[in-house]
């Protein structure tokens, strides 16, 4: 008896819109392993640490806390510079978010032009910084609180908008949609949905896609106290984006 796997489907709109109004243009569910024909697994001016903290298994893609070699925590970016670009529409992440001191998940839309740096940050978290999470028992830290940002990339600290976002919940507890519909003149970012900040500001640049796992910032430095290993993962079930019709 021959067994067939189920069928890919496509997934419908992005969540909570109008999908009559969009045309699919990027899907990656992670169903068959990493592809390196579509992502990097280093930032552009850094080469790839040789340290194992990434993997495509499950159906998601996971990144976790790892010192390498030298004993250090260590950042890891996954993107499609050079691979795939998109100028507007709806992009859209589902995850589940590490914990840990010095944690800094993020997902964004980024290029670099020149000297020019423009950045929409749909999500990143803070587990370890002040009003970003809390601590639990076992001296833990959870996110529970994320932010948006928007970066015009023209000069050095040209914020666009900025907003924090709590929604009461542990944000390494469960999976959560992240996303950004990006209109000329506006971009509208939502979470599970729910719109959190609306930036009335003009981005015009062709963006590729980035997720990873840094650390630092807001959120401390990464301690004995930081979860290493996959069970402690920043795990992305998909990422989607769409053109308007």
């Amino acid at each position: 008896m021959t067994t067939q796997a189920p069928a890919q489907t496509t997934p419908a709109g992005p969540f909570g819109q109008d999908a009559s109004q969009y045309t699919l243009s990027f899907d990656e569910e992670f169903n068959d392993g990493f592809n390196g024909n579509l992502w990097n697994d280093h930032i552009w001016y850094a080469g790839s640490n040789a340290t194992k903290n990434f993997t495509v298994e499950d159906g998601k893609l996971k990144i976790w806390p790892q010192r390498d070699a030298s004993g250090n925590f260590f950042d890891r970016t996954i993107d499609t510079d050079g691979k795939y670009y998109q100028q507007y529409g709806y992009f859209e992440m589902e995850a589940k978010l590490p914990k840990g001191k010095g944690t800094w998940p993020a997902f964004w839309l980024f290029n670099h032009i020149n000297e020019r740096r423009p950045e929409m940050d749909i999500m990143e978290a803070y587990a370890g910084g002040n009003g970003w999470g809390y601590t639990d028992a076992s001296g833990i830290a959870h996110p529970n609180t994320y932010a948006a940002t928007v970066w015009v990339g023209d000069y050095d600290g040209h914020q666009a908008g900025f907003k924090m976002y709590t929604e009461g919940t542990d944000l390494s507890a469960d999976f959560h949609k992240y996303a950004v519909k990006w209109e000329p003149g506006k971009q509208t970012y939502y979470f599970d949905g729910k719109v959190v900040t609306t930036v009335n500001v003009s981005m015009t640049d062709p963006m590729y896609i980035m997720l990873d796992l840094w650390f630092g910032s807001a959120s401390g430095t990464p301690d004995n106290s930081t979860p290493q290993g996959k069970d402690n993962s920043y795990e992305v079930n998909y990422v989607r984006a769409w053109k308007f019709k």
